[in-house]
């Protein structure tokens, strides 16, 4: 019982030290390879990338993720492997994601009851 107790205890502060340093984001630990200043990726990738952009809370946000999509990427023929891609609850997206305050609440939130911080992450971006 008290082994359980102590793998319990390990992975939840390995898991909130992810979250509050910033390393579980959902970024790939490696710089993408860059061409041109543009990281080259698949064309579905770079659908992925636009189309995340109409979650984004307002107008402005919406306007300006698309536009740093098409400043930092390009499509380059094959799918790119460092380029971290997820699904959940039927919403797509790569890449780091810029949360408004109220979306990193909502990922705080849905972590302590239980949820994982990349599917959180994905779910509070879209819907909150």
């Amino acid at each position: 019982m008290k082994r359980i107790i102590a793998v319990t205890a390990l992975v939840m502060v390995t898991t909130v030290g992810l979250v509050v340093t910033g390393t579980g984001t959902g970024t790939a630990a490696r710089e993408l390879p860059k061409d041109n200043g543009r990281t080259p990726v698949s064309r579905s990738q770079y659908e992925t990338l636009l189309n995340q952009c109409s979650y984004a809370a307002t107008a402005r946000r919406r306007t300006e993720c698309r536009d740093t999509v098409r400043q930092g990427y390009r499509v380059g023929g094959e799918e790119n492997p460092d380029l971290d891609c997820r699904e959940y609850s039927g919403v797509s997206v790569c890449g780091r994601l810029r949360l408004s305050p109220a979306e990193r609440a909502c990922v705080r939130d849905s972590v302590a009851k239980g949820l994982t911080y990349r599917r959180a992450e994905v779910e509070c971006y879209a819907f909150t």
